[in-house]
């Protein structure tokens, strides 16, 4: 049995990566994080700790080589960092790192690409945001810096916006709370922003797929599925997969930002990235938005006692 190391994992992405990975039976799984909330699984090792705690963290690592260590909770490059600084030297074979399609400036050269210039410096207009994806590519650069110091191979996905059974941020539950409730739904009239999707599934099997896999050594890649949603191509799945007809109401975007309605997607820019590169290397297909949203929408209506 090979050693895979997981740091965070108990939730959303991580927590699908985890059963992804279990039904492999290859493994010896250790997750570490703060323990909030547990697997319960005799078959994998919890271990509690913050990660930010490097000489607990150096105390209650086992002493085993690592064929892979998967990082979904590095947001800043210090994690990086201190993440490494514990690991035995030469006993780590791959370093994965989930990152973000967020780490690209913006740009009117689309879909974005794995080649894209990517930020150089906060977001000011994100507000309690402005670091997040300026502290990524830190975070994907100080991981670069490292793994050539060690002589460590290094993976890094990129997702596009996330949705599927777990997601704990308000993305597809803001809207499935509204349809539940029997609510109108704002969407923009005069605005056709498009942005990428990619199901939790499908960047499970990404990593999966990345796990000893030479042909992704030292590269960078997005994961992004093909099609390009607006507010209301997303509205026309929602109201296939519930089967009913939605009660929508179009206003402006001033009209919007007006009455502060916080819809999850942006308004006034285009969000749309390539994930063909790791879909060529991987020969896989990405999960079509209806299909992987019905099941996502079901998912939603047992976590919410609904079927």
């Amino acid at each position: 049995m090979k050693n895979i190391l997981i740091i965070g994992g108990s939730y959303f992405v991580g927590r699908v990566f985890v059963e992804e990975l279990l039904k492999k039976k290859d493994y010896s799984i250790y997750v570490l994080n703060r323990g909030n909330i547990p697997f319960n699984r005799k078959e994998v090792t919890e271990i509690v700790c913050d990660r930010h705690d490097a000489g607990e963290m150096k105390r209650l690592l086992p002493e085993v080589d690592w064929c892979a260590v998967v990082d979904f909770c590095a947001y800043a490059p210090e994690d990086i960092s201190s993440t490494l600084s514990v690991l035995p030297p030469n006993r780590t074979g791959q370093y994965i790192y989930v990152s973000t399609c967020s780490v690209y400036s913006q740009t009117s050269d689309l879909p974005i690409k794995e080649h894209a210039e990517k930020l150089d410096g906060p977001q000011p207009e994100l507000g309690p945001f402005a670091d997040y994806g300026f502290n990524k590519w830190r975070a994907e650069l100080q991981l670069e810096k490292h793994a050539e110091e060690q002589g460590m191979p290094f993976t890094s996905i990129r997702p596009s916006f996330i949705y599927g059974k777990y997601n704990y941020a308000p993305r597809e539950s803001y809207f499935f709370d509204l349809i539940v409730k029997g609510e109108p739904i704002i969407i923009p009239r005069d605005n056709l922003s498009l942005f990428s999707f990619v199901s939790v599934w499908d960047v499970a099997w990404i990593l999966l797929g990345c796990i000893e896999n030479r042909t992704v050594f030292n590269r960078a890649f997005n994961a992004s599925a093909w099609e390009l949603i607006s507010y209301r191509r997303l509205m026309e799945v929602f109201e296939m997969i519930t089967d009913q007809k939605l009660l929508i109401q179009e206003k402006t975007t001033e009209e919007i930002e007006e009455l502060q309605t916080p819809l999850p997607f942006p308004l006034h820019e285009h969000l749309v990235y390539s994930g063909s590169l790791i879909q060529s290397i991987l020969d896989f297909t990405y999960t079509p938005l209806l299909e992987g949203m019905r099941e996502t929408y079901r998912y939603y209506r047992i976590g919410h006692g609904l079927s």
